[in-house]
């Protein structure tokens, strides 16, 4: 038996995964963000042990034999939050999230201090990554950077609780700007650049590999018979891939979480920062993933329905299956600023076209075109570093919307494929990033393609609306910086 934990931005998920590669059970906790100032993004890091703990006492009580035989435990995570620890591992501040938008200044002083930032880390500085974090601390809080002793990223800490060893996968650290994304080590270079040391920074291993042991008094607690192996695990989006079998190059899904992203992986770097492209180590070694992101996905339904004063299911089900046309109202998802192309964390969304005849069935479907629409923008400029879509599948909450996959299939004019589990894709992932790291068997053999359960194929008539949409669409953009 194997565990899989997602440390998520909205929630934690745990899932129960046996030999057979069936997910057993699973459970799920939320987490709630808190923000300061416009524009800040934090979490209390307590609250992420908390959540896990839970999942994990709720599984006991429901399934506590097959708890007892778990050996593996992977672990996935929303990336680039700066979680600050002192000499005595305790927390110096809540987490900024991969969302925040505070240390936009920051970058620039990065890139001037440190020229090979992209050439190095294949990426451009954005305030969402945590490099540009620490620079932000150093000159607003000089007195937490002056005690910050150890430097994670949210499920690094979570193994730093689980197992009391600070411990990094390559694929979570080259979300931090301090990784040597071709060599796969830290970078000293780019450490410096910010005041810091690999004295600050956790040990690095690739996802797949064994990286400690569950404390003794944890495997008590849950009842398991011996002390299960944690492996290295992996950014969300990374461990997603792991989960639906994106192993290889020509395997492109698209992500709809809280956030959003298409992405494609590779057998070599394929960079294009400029376009705010990012480049990511894979979970698995010898391979790195390209992606487009964008800040808002999902989170933009959540949004609309508590505006609307509705259930999630509520919006979309007098939508139907598929579109018949483009909403008249368009949207920009910008609600937190935006990554892919524009890195602007001071843009914010709108709703455009609004009228009198304007119902609530328009303006839910402009949220969703929207997000489809910025995914296209994210297609564009991997396109511009020579990755080609053919198809793509579908991972996250939002997946699990018929609709939205049908809008997805008609604006990025490729077949869209739906997973039965689609949603709980990086805990999954985690999950056989547990079981590789206690069994040592070939990756291929274990990270297969799950079966497709629904496939979306473009409409010709809707492709060549959306694509009359979208210049329109774009033209909406005004950057604010």
């Amino acid at each position: 038996m194997y565990l899989g934990i997602d440390l998520g931005t909205s929630a934690v998920k745990t899932v129960l995964v046996d030999g057979a590669q069936r997910v057993i059970a699973s459970e799920s906790r939320p987490l709630t963000t808190t923000s300061p100032l416009p524009g800040y993004f934090e979490q209390d890091p307590a609250q992420w042990i908390d959540a896990t703990f839970a999942t994990l006492d709720a599984l006991k009580a429901t399934h506590a034999s097959e708890l007892a035989a778990v050996e593996g435990i992977g672990l996935s995570g929303q990336m680039h939050g700066a979680t600050l620890l002192d000499a005595s591992a305790r927390t110096l501040r809540p987490c900024i999230l991969w969302n925040d938008g505070r240390s936009a200044a920051e970058c620039q002083v990065l890139e001037r201090r440190w020229p090979a930032l992209r050439a190095i880390s294949g990426n451009k500085a954005m305030p969402g990554f945590t490099a540009p974090k620490l620079l932000w601390i150093a000159t607003h809080e000089p007195e937490i950077f002056a005690a910050t002793k150890l430097v994670l990223l949210p499920k690094a800490y979570l193994r730093l609780v689980l197992s009391g060893e600070a411990i990094e996968d390559v694929s979570d650290a080259s979300g931090s700007l301090w990784l040597d994304a071709a060599r796969r080590d830290w970078s000293d270079a780019a450490l410096a650049a910010t005041g810091l040391s690999r004295d600050h920074m956790p040990r690095l291993v690739e996802g797949c590999a064994p990286a400690t042991t569950l404390r003794g008094e944890l495997a008590r607690r849950w009842g398991m018979t011996g002390q299960p192996v944690i492996a290295g695990g992996a950014g969300d989006n990374p461990a997603g891939a792991v989960g639906i079998g994106a192993i290889r190059p020509g395997t492109a899904f698209v992500s709809l979480g809280t956030s959003g992203a298409l992405l494609a992986p590779t057998s070599s770097i394929a960079a294009n920062p400029d376009r705010a492209v990012h480049t990511f180590c894979h979970a698995i070694p010898d391979m790195w993933i390209q992606a487009g992101a964008i800040l808002s996905a999902a989170s933009c339904l959540a949004w609309i329905a508590r505006l609307f004063g509705a259930t999630e299911a509520e919006l979309l089900a007098p939508l139907g299956l598929r579109p018949q046309a483009p909403s008249a109202v368009s949207f920009l998802p910008y609600l937190a600023g935006e990554r892919t192309p524009h890195d602007d964390p001071a843009v914010r969304g709108m709703l455009d076209g609004l009228s009198h005849g304007t119902d609530r069935g328009s303006i839910v479907q402009a949220v969703l075109e929207g997000v489809a629409f910025a995914l296209a923008d994210c297609r564009d400029a991997l396109a511009d570093a020579g990755i080609a879509m053919t198809e793509a599948d579908a991972i996250g909450g939002g997946s699990r919307s018929r609709f939205w996959l049908s809008v997805l299939a008609n604006v990025l004019n490729v077949p869209i494929h739906r997973f039965a589990g689609g949603e709980t894709g990086a805990a999954f992932g985690a999950a056989r990033l547990g079981r590789l790291a206690v069994t040592g068997e070939a990756i291929a053999a274990v990270c297969t393609r799950p079966q497709r359960i629904e496939t979306f194929e473009p409409d010709a008539g809707l492709v060549d609306a959306y694509a009359e949409r979208l210049p329109a669409w774009r033209e909406l953009y005004r950057p604010r910086h």
